[in-house]
């Protein structure tokens, strides 16, 4: 277990108008009091390569009524940057906007040649755009242009030394791209363009001269928290003040009432949302669409405007999460299995599994678990077709779409296709591959690492005194955030006795534990933690709001639990 250390200089540095408590804890993020503030007129401007061909495109396409089509992913950032994209062009005066998602399990990633086909027979566009996808559809982008459409890219996956065939690409990782934030979430880009073009049409009277109301961006903004959130994108000064502003609409309810709908599902309240709640409870109940069916329900459930619609979607994608869980929690069985056959293959380089009855939409989540369970990247494979298709969840130490590069270069014919960010990838390989595949994904891990496994370490913000573990810290570390990835929320560490423990729904640790060398007792839960035998153990911690029967209380969140 580790401690943050704390920037002594941006310490001292800080205002009194800061609690000690968080100052401690900014300046262990290396966040500067400037980097605190949240407010709108703090974002970044859409300095992005190729922007003004997109906004002249967009202008047109609304000037002479060209049908346009959304082409997004099948995830939740591709769905939020889908709805933000129909919504902001429906409010700027454009009749024929559509969306089309791909199924993953028919039309394979992004603008694929089988979409654009699909696009043409159901929608006819003159004009697509992509969300959150397509800085590697080289092939569809070609076909789209070879059929007379136009072709506007919005993307935030890293893209490779050449681009595809499109009229205009906004995606803040090209090359020449000024835009200072490379950490936008696919909604995030697609929120940018639209909002630089409802910038240039009011400029040049378009909302006047077609006496349209200028629309308000800000009500989207509930959307793009929700995908930004959802697809794990480091929460950059940038990134928290659209999440910040988002989750604000959320518990003003001043949101899409489908957002509101997966919260009753998930049993969250919207008045005290948190970005976590959004992350663990919103966004796996529409991802879990894209993962069995078909995500045009998610994006459906966000798109409508009355409430008993979204109520009845939500309870669709609802079902849907039940049955994920069902089938993650047997492939995870299954996994584990073949892990612990395998010569002590747990805590080596790389983890590399195949098993052809396991479901190609779950394999990401799968991979994702056992990252974390033995701190290495982990590659999950299903069988798609002809081909396996594999999802990758890495760890900082490991850029895995560099290496993916690295192994493609040297090995041509392994590799089918690739595509993704640092921590996240997804690949196809064809079946009699996979053992080589296998074996080179690991040596190029363990060259890459300098034949060091790195080392499975949490890193918390330290100890803390009976007198900070308190209700009130826990409300200023919740009036803080939104915390995420780069942005860890605090957890501290400490060692306790167990007073006394139970499990409750089965799989969760309720305790009550006692500071050592105190008398204080504070209440705690450990979720999916069996009975511990010891009683004094050092436990990592989260402080958190317990709020029950309506009354509000310190609870302990437990992270990580070991014996003394």
């Amino acid at each position: 277990m580790l401690t943050r250390a704390i920037d002594t200089t941006l310490l001292a540095s800080y205002s009194d108008d800061i609690p000690l408590f968080l100052k401690k804890i900014y300046a262990a993020r290396g966040v500067t009091e400037t980097q605190l503030s949240l407010g709108l007129t703090e974002l970044l401007k859409p300095k992005f390569a190729q922007l003004d061909a997109a906004i002249k495109l967009l202008e047109q396409a609304l000037l002479e009524q060209k049908r346009i089509l959304v082409v997004g992913d099948f995830d939740c950032d591709g769905a939020t940057a889908s709805v933000v994209a129909v919504k902001s062009l429906r409010l700027m005066g454009a009749k024929y906007v559509d969306f089309l998602v791909p199924n993953r399990f028919e039309h394979g990633y992004g603008l694929s040649p089988e979409i654009v086909k699909l696009s043409i027979q159901a929608k006819q566009p003159d004009l697509i755009i992509t969300v959150d996808n397509g800085i590697s559809s080289f092939d569809g982008a070609k076909l789209a242009q070879q059929s007379g459409i136009e072709v506007i890219i919005t993307d935030h996956h890293l893209p490779s030394d050449s681009l595809p065939e499109a009229n205009a690409i906004i995606n803040p990782n090209l090359k020449n791209c000024e835009f200072l934030s490379k950490n936008l979430a696919g909604v995030g880009v697609i929120f940018y363009l639209c909002s630089a073009l409802k910038t240039h049409l009011q400029t040049n009277g378009y909302f006047a001269n077609h006496h349209i109301p200028i629309p308000d961006l800000r009500t989207v903004l509930d959307l793009v928290a929700l995908g930004t959130v959802a697809d794990v994108v480091k929460l950059d000064q940038n990134n928290r003040i659209l999440v910040a502003e988002g989750i604000k609409r959320i518990r003003n309810k001043q949101c899409a009432p489908g957002i509101l709908a997966l919260l009753e599902v998930a049993n969250r309240k919207a008045e005290t949302l948190q970005a976590s709640d959004l992350g663990f409870a919103v966004g796996p109940r529409l991802n879990a669409a894209g993962r069995l069916s078909d995500i045009s329900r998610g994006i459906k459930c966000l798109l409508t405007d009355d409430m008993n619609d979204a109520r009845r979607y939500a309870n669709e994608l609802e079902a849907f999460n039940q049955k994920r869980r069902a089938t993650q929690e047997q492939m995870q069985e299954e996994a584990q299995a073949v892990i612990d056959a395998q010569d002590n293959q747990a805590g080596k380089f790389a983890i590399c599994l195949f098993d052809k009855s396991w479901h190609e939409g779950i394999v990401g989540i799968v991979a994702g678990k056992l990252k974390e369970d033995y701190h290495c990247p982990v590659v999950v494979f299903a069988q798609s077709g002809d081909n396996l298709k594999g999802s990758i969840r890495s760890i900082p130490s490991v850029h895995i779409k560099d290496l993916l590069d690295l192994v493609d270069r040297k090995y041509p014919d392994l590799i089918l296709k690739f595509g993704g960010h640092a921590m996240a990838a997804g690949l196809s390989i064809k079946p009699e591959n996979f053992a080589q595949f296998q074996q080179e994904f690991a040596n190029a891990i363990q060259a890459h690492l300098n034949n060091q496994i790195p080392k499975m370490e949490l890193s918390t913000d330290g100890i803390l005194e009976s007198a900070d573990i308190s209700l009130n810290n826990a409300q200023l570390i919740a009036h803080s955030g939104p915390w995420g990835q780069g942005f860890e929320e605090p957890i501290f560490h400490g060692d306790f006795d167990i007073v006394e423990q139970r499990v409750v729904g089965e799989k969760h640790l309720k305790c009550r534990l006692k500071l050592t060398n105190t008398s204080t007792l504070y209440d705690a839960i450990a979720f999916f933690q069996a009975p511990i035998s010891t009683k004094q153990v050092t436990i990592a911690y989260k402080l958190s709001i317990n709020e029950w029967r309506g009354s509000v209380s310190l609870q302990l969140m437990v992270e990580q639990v070991s014996p003394i």
